[in-house]
């Protein structure tokens, strides 16, 4: 619950223009080898959303500082990871970018440029408030368009193609209402718990649970498949461990089997069939666990 409130706040902030150019102070006890790792996540999401953004990023790493079970290494790793996914990709992200790539070289004639990105039609309309965005999408489903794909250009070649990047970037502050950021924010706080069970549970499992946050990354098919992939492996193997009802001694190493079997196709028919046969081969082990 204070997480969620915590997440509001932010989301106020910045709605209400409360929000500053002031970066957040780093989390105290920070060890000195994470302290280059946690800056570059506060200059990105400073850039990505603002201060009070950068500041729930903050408080997200605090709550592993100091941690027992929780190394330099991991807690970088957590550092590191946590920044990219609350940075994730949306069309905002893209001319954000486009912007920053013609701000960084003025007056070179080579850096003007198109890309042409390929959205879902659910993405797009899942990237505005979620007041509007949710019956479009009612409505999407209900014709059978979620799926369908939209080219858009990102432009810096003229004077409009900029003030439109310019126009898209600005919907930032809409940002935190959006369908998909509400998305977004649940799947890094179940993360985030995950390693914290793990810590309590297995702690040897630990490194492997942060490093799940890399399943998912970009936008459109692949990002809707990482994710899938992403709660199959928790939700059949992760979970149950935790919560005591399948005997894994080394959930680690059931990840990573879990993870060599993931593929592109999206029925997810050999990530299914390897998570199976990782369950029964721990409950065959422990017939006491399958009676319970």
């Amino acid at each position: 619950m204070a997480s969620v409130i915590s997440s509001l706040r932010y989301l106020l902030a910045d709605f209400i223009g409360e929000d500053d150019d002031a970066p957040p102070f780093l989390p105290e006890g920070l060890p000195q080898a994470t302290v280059p790792i946690a800056s570059e996540g506060i200059h990105l999401l400073m850039h990505y959303q603002g201060s009070s953004y950068a500041q729930l990023y903050v408080d997200r790493v605090r709550r592993f500082v100091g941690r027992r079970g929780v190394n330099e290494e991991m807690l970088g790793q957590i550092a590191r990871l946590l920044a990219l996914r609350m940075s994730y990709e949306d069309p905002i992200r893209i001319a954000q970018l486009k912007l920053a790539e013609l701000e960084s070289t003025p007056g070179d004639p080579r850096m003007p440029s198109v890309d042409v990105r390929k959205f879902r039609l659910d993405e797009l309309i899942g990237a505005l408030p979620a007041a509007v965005a949710e019956p479009a999408l009612d409505v999407l489903q209900w014709a059978g368009w979620t799926h369908m794909r939209v080219s858009m250009r990102f432009s810096t070649k003229s004077r409009w193609g900029v003030r439109r990047l310019k126009i898209e970037a600005s919907l930032r502050r809409w940002r935190l209402f959006s369908v998909r950021y509400a998305k977004e924010r649940a799947w890094v706080e179940r993360w985030l718990h995950m390693i914290s069970r793990s810590l309590e549970k297995q702690p040897s499992a630990a490194p492997a649970i942060v490093q799940t946050a890399t399943m998912i990354h970009g936008y459109g098919d692949g990002y809707r498949r990482g994710l899938s992939d992403w709660h199959a492996i928790i939700d059949g193997l992760a979970k149950p461990t935790f919560d005591g009802v399948l005997p894994l001694a080394d959930l680690a190493a059931a990840i990573a089997e879990a993870r060599a079997a993931v593929t592109p196709e999206p029925r997810q028919v050999a990530l299914k069939r390897t998570i199976a046969e990782i369950r029964a081969r721990a409950l065959s082990a422990d017939p006491g666990a399958a009676a319970g």
